[in-house]
């Protein structure tokens, strides 16, 4: 199951990618004013190669002066250094927003497809167990009659998911059957589970956990096949496997006929909306804001803090402000444990002290108003 911490992670790794396709666009600026300037090799008239480097270098100091002031145009008495300046402009504004846009929508796609990587793990037990039932050399009979493998196969809903998605294995029947040979029957639990006689109803899901947590989302080719076809698997992995553990866990062959498959979200659009809004917030972060992250960095520069400490900053702005109904402690908690996880090691308390003094700042100034469960724990 999804929960906030899982979606702010999401936000963050899109917001850290568009930063560095931010980052990529004004490079590219820098290339095509340089380029304005290069000699034309076409012209019959003699090339003053040191006027264009001249004309160069000034488009340039000019662009980055207005960059770094935040403009998005330049003036120039030179017609020809004002047009490479602001043609650049214009260019690396297209780009961003095609960036800030495709991200915004790939956010929700890549949550979206937690769900079927879960029935991806899910199907591939039951193809396992295809490959098991025709295996006429070796005996699989503990595997085929788990009770947790049974009630996968035969879940309809399962079936029905797995072909809706594409994630039936049904195109990749020679690389299930190869991880059947050299994954699953060379696993040892796998072995001992064959060999006992009579597997208790605890054996039986106690193997089905094995399977989908060491073999199926542990460390193997398996994962590797994964890794290749998910950018960030290895935040996706844990959702899917608490996904599958909590499936495994919550069928009790004594009470249920079927398996229930769990949801990724308890209320998809509420999560959907946290993520568009946090997204949408934080790359908007007004111009105010950005000076307040700046004014209380201590020594440090914006433009040099790490990216990731700058990206949970702006986050935990955002968070502040829009969500009324979070508390203030919870926010600033939540963005200290991402910066734990994932930024330098002295992150953790720089984020700290950096987001106690942006939200009294917000609270003093009147912009952060909480309600409901957001008045809680604020002092």
């Amino acid at each position: 199951m999804l929960n906030r911490r899982s979606l702010r992670i999401k936000v963050m790794q899109s917001l850290f990618a568009l930063h560095q396709c931010k980052e990529a666009s004004f490079e590219l600026c820098l290339e095509k004013i340089g380029e304005a300037f290069l000699p034309d090799l076409n012209s019959m008239e003699v090339q003053n190669k040191e006027l264009l480097n001249l004309q160069k270098k000034t488009a340039t100091a000019l662009f980055k002066k207005a960059f770094e002031e935040g403009k998005s145009k330049a003036d120039h008495e030179d017609d020809k250094i004002k047009k490479a300046v602001n043609s650049a402009f214009v260019f690396y504004n297209a780009q961003v927003k095609k960036d800030t846009d495709f991200l915004r929508k790939n956010v929700v796609v890549e949550v979206e497809k937690i769900y079927e990587f879960y029935i991806a793990a899910l199907s591939l037990a039951t193809a396992f167990a295809e490959l098991a039932e025709a295996d006429k050399k070796v005996s699989h009979k503990n595997f085929v009659n788990n009770t947790w493998i049974k009630a996968l196969r035969n879940s309809e809903p399962l079936k029905k998911d797995a072909l809706r998605l594409g994630r039936h294995w049904q195109n990749n029947v020679d690389q299930v059957r190869q991880w059947f040979r050299d994954v699953v029957r060379q696993d040892n639990e796998y072995l001992n589970y064959l060999d006992r006689k009579s597997p208790t109803e605890d054996d039986q899901r106690k193997f089905a956990s094995h399977l989908f947590k060491k073999i199926i989302l542990g460390n193997s080719v398996i994962n590797d096949f994964f890794e290749e076809e998910v950018l960030r698997w290895a935040e996706d992995k844990e959702i899917v496997r608490a996904l599958v553990e909590k499936t495994v866990k919550s069928f009790d062959p004594e009470k249920d006929k079927t398996i229930t498959l769990n949801t990724l979200s308890l209320n998809w659009d509420e999560d959907k909306e946290f993520i568009e809004t946090l997204y949408d917030k934080a790359t908007n972060l007004s111009d105010k804001h950005q000076e307040l992250i700046a004014n209380n960095t201590r020594n440090w520069e914006v433009e040099r803090l790490p990216l990731t400490d700058r990206v949970i900053i702006e986050m935990s702005i955002a968070e502040l402000l829009s969500f009324p109904n979070i508390p203030i402690k919870v926010t600033i908690n939540e963005y200290i444990e991402l910066a734990k996880t994932y930024s330098t090691p002295k992150s953790r308390q720089f984020i700290n002290g950096i987001l106690d003094v942006i939200a009294k700042e917000l609270q003093e100034s009147g912009e952060i108003k909480k309600s409901g469960r957001g008045l809680i724990d604020n002092k």
